[in-house]
């Protein structure tokens, strides 16, 4: 699967919110988008998933504008995670998965005998089976996530678009999501996810847009683009590399020093 974004621009009324923004995503790859508050990643991804239409420039798969798809067609091409869920029905995490189906079935269609065990063969892939029957609002945050990830999962679609993935999550199960994502990857799928942590991106990440001003000022590797004065520039203080680890398990990390730049 390939995705092209070619000058995309967007606003909201006379406020330009994206100005050109052009990258390339291909399969396998998990790229973060890197930026802080209010320059415009969440409405990209709402031009992506076809909730918005830009004034201008092309999103493309395959080939194919997405201007051209359904919301049905490219429910299957593309799938969104949300940073965090707040469920007003109790159903279960069963049930709440097999909502993905929801693109692909007729409006009198329901999943069937071969649709659960798909769904139960998803969840037991994430480490989570044993929570197949209870209720979604009784489960923690981190396992929430994972649920929300099966149900993208179960809608069969190859690109994961992921806001905040692990943002109130607490350590532990944000590294538990993040490296069931890197799994995905592996296995085909191309993921893009929003994250303000930068060491989140030197971990997963295979590629990193770096966002300022509706713009993309930086793409590529995490370890050309996350330069010490791309940090700084982004976030206002001043960020500091450093290396932790021993042999082949080095990798770089990154701190605010809380200085104004």
């Amino acid at each position: 699967m390939k995705l092209e974004v070619k000058n995309l621009r967007f606003s909201y009324g006379k406020e330009t919110v994206l100005a050109d923004v052009s990258f390339s995503l291909g399969t396998g790859e998990i790229a973060a988008l890197l930026g802080p508050n209010g320059v415009g990643k969440s409405t990209l991804f709402r031009c992506l998933l076809g909730f918005l239409q830009p004034q201008s420039g092309q999103i493309v798969m395959d080939g194919i504008p997405v201007r051209s798809f359904t919301h049905r067609d490219l429910s299957q091409k593309i799938a969104y995670i949300p940073q965090s869920s707040s469920p007003a029905f109790d159903h279960t995490v069963l049930d709440c998965v097999l909502m993905g189906a929801a693109g692909r079935l007729g409006p009198m269609e329901s999943p069937g005998k071969q649709d659960r065990c798909e769904a139960m063969e998803i969840l037991n892939g994430l480490g989570i089976a044993e929570l197949a029957g209870r209720g979604c609002t009784k489960i923690s945050g981190g396992e929430r996530q994972l649920m929300l990830l099966a149900r993208a999962l179960f809608q069969r679609a190859q690109m994961l678009i992921m806001d905040e993935p692990t943002a109130n999550l607490d350590y532990g199960n944000s590294c538990l999501v993040m490296q069931r994502i890197e799994k995905l990857a592996e296995d085909g799928y191309t993921v893009l996810f929003s994250t303000h942590d930068p060491n989140q991106a030197f971990r997963y990440a295979t590629r990193v847009l770096a966002m300022n001003n509706g713009t993309v000022l930086a793409d590529g590797a995490p370890e050309i683009v996350l330069t010490e004065d791309t940090l700084s520039a982004l976030y206002g203080v001043r960020v500091v590399l450093g290396t932790i680890g021993t042999g082949t398990e080095k990798r770089t990390v990154a701190a605010a020093l809380g200085e104004e730049v």
